[in-house]
């Protein structure tokens, strides 16, 4: 199972993350999220370890601006977790990979994922709300044996030490990875090192038990 931990803005911090060797590192450029990054220096993206994955996560952002801070920052991947259509994601693919987010409820239409198959790299399903994610709350995870495509996602929404053994024992031959943030904070975009620590060890486990799609 990869892990993805999102939503970093300060230097040391980050760097301590870092040394956890997460498969994803996660940075908003989203203005009102209390985890936007704001003016971060390039360095400290830019030289992180080449085997983590550095991903931009944007909300409707300007094509333009994506660009410019893929190019800047040196990118391997963004999160689209707005309205973006299968046309916008699919027009970043050749130079990162692309993760399209959406916010699941009781009443998800998985329909409305089949225009991004073969225009995304990967999904991550978050708990709707009326933000962009960050709320800190879960989403019944059994919706997920009604997802039948064949693009692998990211589980994100109220991940937490608490719930996490559960997760460890989905089963879901698209699950691919976790995406941990608000859980495992003192404070926004201010990642609890100890907590991340147990997680790492948690979901590194063998699973046991499955939901069936």
């Amino acid at each position: 199972m990869k892990i993805k931990v999102c939503g970093l803005k300060y230097p040391d911090n980050i760097k301590a993350v870092t040394e956890l060797a997460p498969d994803y590192v996660g940075f908003i450029y989203y203005n009102r999220s209390p985890r936007f990054v704001g003016d971060i220096v390039v360095n400290n993206v830019a030289s992180l370890p080449s085997q983590i994955i550095k991903t931009a996560v944007f909300v409707d952002e300007d094509q333009q601006e994506i660009n410019r801070l893929i190019d800047e920052f040196g990118f391997n991947a963004i999160q689209l977790h707005g309205e973006e259509s299968a046309e916008v994601a699919n027009s970043f693919r050749d130079r990162v990979q692309v993760l399209k987010a959406f916010g699941l409820d009781e009443d998800f239409d998985f329909g409305q994922l089949n225009a991004y198959v073969g225009k995304v790299d990967y999904f991550l399903f978050d708990t709707r709300t009326d933000a962009h994610g960050g709320s800190g709350k879960t989403f019944n995870w059994n919706v997920l044996a009604n997802y039948k495509l064949e693009v692998p996602f990211f589980l994100s929404g109220g991940l937490s030490l608490d719930n996490l053994e559960q997760v460890a024992k989905i089963k879901h031959p698209q699950f691919y990875g976790v995406d941990l943030n608000s859980r495992f904070e003192k404070e926004p975009g201010l990642k609890d090192i100890e907590k991340l620590k147990q997680a790492f060890s948690l979901l590194k486990q063998p699973d046991t038990h499955e939901i069936r799609s």
